[in-house]
Order: structure tokens, then sequence, then C-alpha cells
């Protein structure tokens, strides 16, 4: 993982000005970017791509094309968001949520139209999530984002062909098709999160640093944060798929469970990734501890050879006085002083061939490399 996928989450922030508001009354939050609008009238293998600069747009792309999507990037704007409300008789609390980019994934139906809202995934220039709002209505669909920049460029590229299911098929079927490559967003975000963590169960056991057990800690909190977004994303396409409205077709049901076990996939993966994280910070803590026991080996190994060492060279510098022949007969000895290095270098070779043969040193410290059973 690079460190611009490392880079730190964009943090959903309440708009706390809205709490203060009476229900339905719009305020956009203090960051939020410029609003850019896109109208796309589709259906019946035409399919027409505007940006929209005046409201009366919208009546022209519905008078020449049976279905429209209208998208929108930016939520500053409030005028054109209470109009898309007017024009579409969207609920003033639906719009209010939609201004709220702090709402975890749900499913409403209001009659007129469903409300679904889920969190979307962007990967470039660093991962980052953002609130992605759907109305779907009979002839209609209305998506808000927060920011400019989506995954749903292979649909737009669908549409545009003018060939293919979607393109002859209604706004139900546009809606599955959008948050199925929503969903699938995820799975290379979480490719990236599994080739990382193999990096970092190499570095780990090729000698671990600081930074290491703070990669892994990253980690872990991203998929956290993504876990909180697709586990109630699963709950509302569940409601979406099971919901009696006459805005989703049996037909496009069906399809919508793809999207839900697609869902099951990722929260598995999560789950499975998460216990990887949490075995990785116990192989690093456990590498420590076994490099920590492998010093303190050496080191005991050097205190006990110098031991009787010291003693040899204590014992040949206390100086006795040489009168008597029992008092160090060595001292006027001519090899007295080789045979003191003599023995002091037996006896550590002495030492080092009972430790070898006890298979406590010059054995390999590092983990066994040969395939699992």
């Amino acid at each position: 993982m690079s460190k611009k996928s490392r880079h730190r989450r964009r943090q959903p922030r309440p708009n706390i000005q809205n709490r203060m508001l009476p229900p339905g009354q719009l305020s956009p939050a203090l960051d939020a970017a410029a609003s850019q609008a896109q109208i796309i009238g589709f259906g019946n293998g035409q399919c027409t791509e505007i940006p929209l600069d005046r409201y009366d747009q919208i009546d022209e792309i519905q008078r020449s094309h049976p279905y429209l999507w209208i998208n929108v990037n930016g939520l500053k704007d409030v005028q054109l968001i209470e109009e898309l409300g007017r024009r579409f008789q969207l609920h003033p609390l639906a719009l209010e949520d939609v201004v709220n980019q702090h709402q975890l994934a749900k499913c409403e139906d209001y009659d007129q139209n469903i409300f679904f809202v889920s969190r979307m995934l962007n990967l470039e220039p660093h991962w980052e999530h953002e609130q992605l709002s759907m109305f779907i209505g009979a002839n209609y669909i209305i998506t808000l984002q927060e920011i400019p920049g989506d995954c749903f460029d292979s649909v737009r590229k669908r549409l545009r062909s003018g060939k293919g299911k979607l393109a002859q098929s209604a706004p139900d079927f546009l809606a599955y098709s959008l948050l199925d490559s929503l969903i699938d967003s995820y799975f290379p975000f979480l490719d990236r999160v599994a080739d990382f963590l193999d990096s970092i169960e190499d570095q780990v056991a090729e000698g671990s640093t600081a930074r290491t057990i703070e990669s892994i800690h990253e980690v872990r909190n991203q998929l956290m944060v993504l876990r909180r977004a697709i586990r109630p994303l699963r709950d509302a396409l569940g409601q979406l798929m099971r919901a009696p409205s006459h805005l989703m077709t049996e037909e496009t049901k069906l399809f919508l469970r793809d999207c839900y076990d697609h869902a099951i996939q990722l929260l598995e993966l999560l789950e499975t990734y998460r216990e990887l994280c949490a075995d990785l910070r116990e192989y690093h803590l456990s590498m420590i501890s076994f490099r920590m026991n492998e010093v303190m080996k050496v080191l005991t190994v050097i205190a006990t050879i110098f031991m009787p060492l010291s003693f040899i060279a204590s014992l040949y510098g206390m100086n006795f006085d040489t009168a008597h022949p029992w008092n160090m007969p060595e001292l006027k000895w001519p090899w007295g002083y080789p045979f003191a290095l003599f023995l002091m270098v037996a006896t550590a070779v002495a030492f080092l061939w009972f430790f070898w043969r006890r298979g406590w040193i010059f054995s390999d410290p590092t983990p066994s490399k040969r395939e699992p059973l």
C-alpha cells in the first residue's frame, strides 16, 4: 500500500448548524464543495448527456427521453437541491439527510420515490469515503455526491453506447447498476489491503521496525471504517430488495440479490483481514520477544564464558610469596604465563563446545521457511 493510500481518511463531520434549524430546512456544511449538476436522458437505446445550466433543461430532456438521470457533485448550492426537491416531490426530511453528510446507509420509501443512502469509496488520489444519496422515481433517478469523482464511469459508458439491457431499462435497473458499481469499487481497495498485509508479514519475519506496528493499526482502523459503512449497506440492500414498492420490479429485485451477496462477501473479507491484523500484531510481538530472547541468550553465554576466565585471571593475580612451594609455583615457572593463557582458551573452548552440543548457540534463530503440511 502506497503512502498515498495510507493517507488519513476524510472524516465525515455532522453539520451541527442543521441541528439548530427547523426540520426540513437546509444548510450546507461549511466545507461543502461547489455544486455541479449533469443530466443524462436515456431509454429506448438513446442517450443525451448535458451539464445542467438552466432548470428548463430538465423539461427539455424529459420531453425527448422517457427516463432521466440527474447527478449532482457538491452540496453547496442549496437552491439547486431545493429546486430538484420541488420538481420531483422529494421529501424535505430526505433532502435534509442529503445535506447532512454523516448518514449511514439506509433505505426509505416515500411512495413517490425511494430514498437510498450509502457510503461511496474513492481511491484516487488517496482513499476516502463520501456520502452518496439516491432518489429512485418512476421515470427518474437523482444522485447527489459530496465531491466530484465517482465509480460510475462504466455505467455512463453503457448508457452512452445505447446497447445492452441498461440502455433499454427503467430507472430501477439503473439504480441496481449504480449500487453494483459502488459495491464492486470496494474490492480493489480490499485487494490493496491484502497485498499490504502480505508485505507487513514479510517485514515482521525479516525484522520489524517501529513503523510496522503503526501500519498494522492504520490498516485495522481503515477496515473498521469500512465495516461501519458496509454493514448498514447490507441491511439497506435487504430492505430495498424485500420492500413491496411499485418503483422496483421483481426482475430488478432478483438482480439486487447479487449486490446483497457481494455485500456479504465484503463483510466476510473485512472480518478475515481484521483477524489477520490481530494475528500480525501478535506475530510482531512474538518476534520481538523471540529476538530479545536471542540477545539475552548471547549475553548470557558471553557472561558465562567469562566467569571462569575472570576466576583464573584473579587467581593468578593474587601474587602470593613464592618462598613456600605451594604458594604459586607457576610464578617462577618459565611457561607460567602461556599456561594461564592456554588454560583460559581451553576453558572458553570447552564451554563453547558444551553450549553447542546443547543447541544453545550456533543454531539458526530464524523461523523455518518450509511449506506447511
